[in-house]
Formats: C-alpha cells, structure tokens, sequence
C-alpha cells in the first residue's frame, strides 16, 4: 500500500516524452496530461490539464541540449505545479545539465550547477531525484534532498550477461578512478588508468597508461561523452598498449556531430549508454541503449513510498 497519503502524478516536459511514458508505464499510472508548448517569439508556455491538488507530483525533464529551453521548460512546469497546490514536487532529472561547472577552475567564472539548484528551489521544487551527477559534490549545492542514482546497476546487468574474460576496467583520466573502481569491483575486473592533459574543451592530449591492459578486453567507463574526445583518444593509446578488444560505457550520452565522427572512426566496438538522453542513432557508431525507465521508476515509487532509495541501487561492496 502507498504510504504517501496523496495520489502519484507524472508528467513530462518535451526534453524525452518517450522516456516519461516508460517510467509511467512501470510505476502503473497514467502519463499525466499537461500542455507543454512554445509561443511563436520562443516563450514556453505550460499548462496543467488535469488537477494536482494535493497530489504527489513527478517531472520528468532531462536537462539535455537544447539545454537552457529545457531547464526553463523545467522551472515553468515546477512553477505551474505550485501554483495548482501540488502536494510536493519532485524534479526527476536523469541527465542534470551544467553539472560540469561545479567550481571556480579560474578567475572570474560562475558556478553554474550551484546557480542551476538555486533556480530550481526557487521555483518550488521539494526534492531531485538524478542520475550520475558528473560531480558527487553537485547534490551538496541543493539544501533539499536529492536522491543520486547510478547506472551501474544497469550497465553491470548488461555486461555480466556478456561474460567477458580477463576485463580490465579504464578510466580515462584521473577524475574518474573512484567510478571506474567501483565498475571494476561489480564486474570482478582488473582496473588502469589513462593519464590525459586537456588542450581545450574538445581536444585532449593524452600522455600514459597506468596499469596492464596487454591482451586484455577492455571497458572505457565514463559518466558523460559529449565530443567523444576523451574515449576516443583513450582508445588510441589502449590500442598502443596491446588491448584487444575495447569497449565503452558511458551513463549519459549527449552526441555531437564531432562524436558521431569520431566514434566512427575510432578502435571502441561497442558504445554502451542509457536513454537518459534521447539518444542519436547513427549509422556506423556501434550503440547499446540500456532502458533506464526500470530504475527511476522504482526510484520514483521508493520516494511516493517513504523508503529509502540508495539501499536499493548499491551493488554490494559499492559505496
């Protein structure tokens, strides 16, 4: 029995309707109706179609590119929601946006992802639920609770089924040990490094490999591709350092047109992603899209329920 005293509402912004319906057809309820449109000069205009009084409401909205009418999209739903006395609002968010700019790397820049939590409590939200944050410190911006899930669980399942001898787990830059350590540690796997120095926001210079991946399969792991400049040049050095086969697995996968060619032409087999996004599938980049409507879905009925989330998603041994 639903613990929450007020009935469960999901609607969805226009970023991924077609992920919003999945995870409404899992919780077993309706996709809620809601107008979510825009006037000829850009504006968004929202409208509720259905009451929400009193009700225990979810908004479902990536903040996926276009990323700024997405997130305003988002904020003018949240503020539609309040204004129609929903009991509580949470913001289900897989892909969080500017989560990226998570401090002060040099003189005179913003804090983005700070900002983004600002607006979001200021226009009403009570809780987040989100999927691989870039930075685990983003969810400390909010003063409301934020429930981190991971794709782990998800991808784990996928891989396991694959049964992949002698795997080595990389991460490609330093960053993202602690992530590519716990995939390691799930799939039973050896784990190395690549040391990369950045040029700019698309080109990467990479320097070493640190650990053994001679006459290994290995599985590049990442939380977001977005020019594909990373795991690429990952794959290239990998390739140097006698890997055979080379995979990779990223949660969010928000491509560029600069991806899609570099994929195409690079040593990765196989390029293992969720639908957190709507994803691009092109012809030539080898994609797995793992359905992630599953996991925010129980999310979603865990939060309606009063009962703990993070309990449900950890793998053991996964801290």
């Amino acid at each position: 029995m639903m613990s929450h005293s007020s009935e469960m509402k999901i609607f969805s912004g226009s970023a991924h309707r077609e992920l919003a319906r999945r995870i409404a057809e899992y919780v077993g309820v309706p996709l809620g109706d809601a107008t979510v449109d825009s006037f000829p000069d850009g504006e968004t205009f929202v409208k509720i179609n259905e009451n929400v009084r009193g009700r225990d409401v979810f908004l479902v909205q990536p903040t996926s590119p276009p990323t700024n009418q997405n997130l305003m999209e988002l904020l003018i739903m949240v503020d539609a929601a309040r204004r129609a006395s929903a009991a509580r609002i949470t913001a289900v968010i897989p892909f969080f946006g500017y989560a990226r700019q998570d401090r002060k790397d040099q003189p005179r820049v913003p804090i983005t992802a700070k900002l983004i939590a600002n607006l979001l409590t200021a226009a009403g939200v009570d809780r987040v639920l989100t999927m691989d944050l870039h930075a685990q410190q983003v969810a400390g911006f909010f003063d409301i609770p934020v429930d981190h899930l991971q794709a782990l669980p998800v991808i784990h399942r996928y891989l396991a089924k694959k049964n992949i001898q002698d795997l080595v787990v990389v991460s490609p830059d330093v960053g993202g040990v602690k992530n590519a350590g716990h995939y390691a540690q799930a799939l039973g796997a050896g784990l190395a490094i690549v040391a990369k120095r950045r040029k700019s926001a698309t080109e990467i210079e990479h320097l070493h490999v640190i650990g053994d991946v001679a006459d290994k399969d290995v599985i590049i792991v990442d939380d977001l591709t977005e020019t594909a400049g990373t795991l690429t040049s990952a794959a290239t050095i990998l390739k140097k350092h006698g890997a055979k086969t080379i995979y990779a697995a990223v949660s969010h996968a928000v491509l560029s047109d600069l991806a899609i060619e570099r994929f195409k032409a690079s040593e990765i087999v196989e390029l293992i992603t969720t639908n957190s996004v709507p994803v691009r599938v092109c012809a030539g980049v080898p994609l797995t899209v793992l359905c992630i409507a599953e996991l925010l879905g129980e999310g979603i009925k865990r939060i309606h329920n009063d009962e703990s989330v993070s309990s449900l998603f950890e793998l053991k041994g996964n801290k």
